[in-house]
């Protein structure tokens, strides 16, 4: 008996969604350095894993306040920003804290997505019958060229 076969499925989602470039990398190891010339920290390169196909959305669940409290207040400013990265099930599966970058977006697509960066929440969805791989994303709030 042979199982079902979605490659087929799989191509037609691909063409159909899969219409931007995503990137997901494993942030650099180690402290960042003060250039003395441009008076700014230097990070760590990130380590690109997956750069190709992809799209990122609104997952259907609401976000939410976190409850992490912080000295003097009872709760966190951090709000979470429900997303998921789709992308081909060629594409390694992610490992939590990746981050994942959309670098290019296609013709009529949203600018606003351009430069944006989320944080990978749980390991990429592997399952029997997939036509895409979907990833679990919080949406990063501040990033490190935006923090002091």
């Amino acid at each position: 008996m042979t199982g079902l076969d979605l490659s087929g499925i799989a191509r037609v989602v691909e063409d159909l969604v899969l219409l931007d470039t995503v990137q997901f990398s494993r942030p650099g190891i180690g402290a960042p350095v003060f250039d003395q010339d441009t008076g700014e920290y230097i990070y760590p390169q990130d380590e690109i894993l997956y750069e190709g196909r992809g799209a990122v959305q609104v997952a259907s669940s609401p976000g939410g306040v976190s409850s992490l409290p912080l000295p003097n207040l009872p709760w966190s400013d951090e709000t979470t920003s429900r997303y998921r990265a789709l992308t081909p099930l060629s594409a390694p599966i992610a490992e939590r804290d990746m981050l994942v970058t959309v670098v290019a977006i296609h013709p009529g697509g949203d600018l606003a997505l351009l430069g944006r960066q989320w944080r990978v929440t749980d390991p990429s969805v592997a399952g029997t019958l997939s036509a895409v791989r979907i990833t679990a994303l919080d949406q990063v709030q501040q990033t490190r060229e935006g923090s002091a």
